[in-house]
């Protein structure tokens, strides 16, 4: 990100062990081979503690991913990520429904505090737009109210702050939902443009069962290959998808809108970096800096060679009517305009791991 020193984080053991970093199994040798006594200690200190982290980054930049991923490796129990984004999007649901209404509007009565009326608030909640912020103060209070239900857990908090009034709020949001004694962290999370721009465009959903694939950067086992448009396409390798129940994989296809990669939320992306910038530069509370980018000269330095995002690239062999897979290693410049690899998911979570180790005193 530019103007911020995001270091460069080292993964590359001292003695060479291949894993396949898409295998489940082979994932969480890597995380006990790579930071087995890391994460020890931090699941001794969940045992009895619990902490804040807030998960700072620009949208689709993998903040999901890398928190899912985290709890999985460390205690799915004793983890949530939770997304203000989702919390948010499940009250299209409930504003249609009288009873859930109701009651919302009986939560909001005891615990809503801002200078907007109530009437105004659920107006707000009906009409909600993309574009448009709802009141802080709304967020803090439907926040509390879905946070009480996940009982005593470590959270992720995913999408705030989201603006800059936030920034401040979210100093003593611990305190605003009952979190007293907790540790607090914020994880801040830099991806350049770049590969959010082709995780985008490249992206593939299976039109039966939704599960999410990239053309270029997450094959699937079986690739078609279109000889009327000279396309290739992934079939769904989905297990449970119940197109391979009846022997025919599902094509994937593109989701709708995705081919503009990041033009229409280029916006949100700029206003995400400034905040970003802002909590690098609070004070009085520990930091944890993620990159997702590595520069093409200092990989060998740095990481191990399968920890590298891969590109693939197809060749359809017209003598075996088969399509070929090769990989290389994806390239992208980042925001500097460096020629850069990119990290697969678990490095960046290893990182995160030794990190928290420390912002946590362990």
């Amino acid at each position: 990100m530019k103007d911020l020193d995001f270091p460069l984080f080292k993964t590359k053991s001292d003695v060479y062990k291949k894993f396949d970093l898409t295998d489940a199994k082979q994932r969480q040798e890597y995380f006990e081979y790579k930071a087995g006594p890391e994460i020890k200690k931090l699941r001794e200190y969940l045992q009895n503690n619990s902490f804040i982290a807030y998960f700072m980054g620009k949208k689709s930049s993998g903040k999901g991913t890398y928190s899912k991923m985290f709890a999985e490796i460390v205690d799915k129990d004793k983890i949530a990520h939770f997304s203000i984004g989702d919390m948010i999007r499940s009250f299209d649901e409930t504003v249609r429904d009288e009873n859930k209404k109701k009651e919302l509007v009986e939560f909001l009565k005891k615990n809503y505090r801002g200078f907007l009326p109530l009437e105004k608030i659920m107006a707000a909640l009906e009409t909600r737009s993309t574009k448009v912020l709802l009141p802080t103060e709304l967020i803090l209070a439907l926040a509390k109210r879905e946070i009480a239900k996940l009982g005593k857990k470590t959270i992720f908090l995913d999408g705030f702050p989201r603006d800059l009034d936030q920034i401040s709020y979210s100093l003593f949001f611990r305190d605003l939902i009952g979190y007293r004694d907790d540790a607090d962290v914020f994880i801040l999370n830099d991806v350049p443009n770049s590969v959010i721009d082709e995780r985008i465009k490249y992206r593939m959903i299976c039109p039966v069962c939704q599960t999410s694939r990239n053309l270029k950067l997450l094959a699937t086992k079986t690739v078609e290959y279109d000889k009327e448009t000279g396309k290739f396409h992934l079939l769904c390798d989905n297990a449970a998808c119940p197109s391979l129940e009846k022997g025919k994989p599902s094509r994937m296809v593109t989701k709708e809108g995705d081919e503009q990669g990041i033009g229409p939320i280029k916006e949100r992306l700029e206003k995400d970096g400034m905040l970003v910038k802002e909590a690098y530069n609070l004070q009085g509370i520990p930091k944890v800096l993620l990159r997702n980018s590595i520069p093409v000269d200092r990989v060998k330095d740095i990481t191990d060679d399968y920890e590298i995002t891969p590109e693939y690239v197809y060749k359809y062999d017209d003598k075996s009517g088969k399509v070929e897979i090769s990989e290389k290693p994806w390239e992208v410049k980042d925001d500097e305009g460096n020629l850069s690899n990119s990290l697969m998911p678990p490095p960046v979570v290893v990182s995160l791991i030794k990190q928290l180790v420390k912002a946590l005193d362990l």
